[in-house]
C-alpha cells in the first residue's frame, strides 16, 4: 500500500513541477475553435446525410 502512495504522490509532484501546461487564456480561445469547428462540421455531416437520405427515397419510389 506504501507504494501505491508513493506513486500517487509522485505523480502529482510530476504534475505540478514538470508538466508545462498551457495558459489559461489560450486554452479558452483553443477551446471555442474546437467548438466552433465541431459544430460547422457535425452540421456538414447532419446536411449530407439528409441530402443522400432524400436522394435514397427518391431512388426508391423511382422504382417502386
Amino acid at each position: 500500500m506504501a507504494t501505491f502512495i508513493n506513486y500517487i504522490k509522485d505523480s502529482f509532484e510530476e504534475l505540478k513541477n514538470n508538466v508545462s501546461w498551457t495558459p489559461r487564456a489560450e486554452l479558452q480561445r483553443l477551446t471555442v475553435i474546437v467548438l466552433v469547428f465541431s459544430l460547422l462540421f457535425s452540421l456538414a455531416i447532419w446536411g449530407a446525410d439528409t441530402l443522400l437520405s432524400r436522394v435514397v427515397q427518391v431512388y426508391f419510389n423511382l422504382i417502386n
